[in-house]
């Protein structure tokens, strides 16, 4: 049970041939995958590129109350019940 019989490999050569060598969907649909893996490798190069740029505007905060609206109580924010 230790080795593989030439069956295992018939099967498992076959299977290689039919994902990745043949004419057929699954070899169009392999080569599309190929190539949105290589264009997000490519964004995230871009990315860094452009992240490394020093920015001249400068960093914005957001407040988690809005102006003029009275804080909430603990008793306001508990429920009844």
């Amino acid at each position: 049970m230790g080795s593989l019989s030439i069956w295992h490999w018939i099967l498992v050569l076959a299977v290689g041939l039919l994902l990745f060598g043949g004419r057929g969907k699954i070899s169009d649909l392999m080569g599309d995958f190929a190539k949105g893996i290589k264009s997000f490798k490519k964004g995230l190069a871009d990315d860094d590129v452009a992240d490394s740029s020093p920015k001249s505007e400068p960093l914005k905060t957001i407040d988690h109350q809005q102006q003029g609206a009275p804080a909430a109580t603990a008793t306001e924010t508990r429920k009844a019940g």
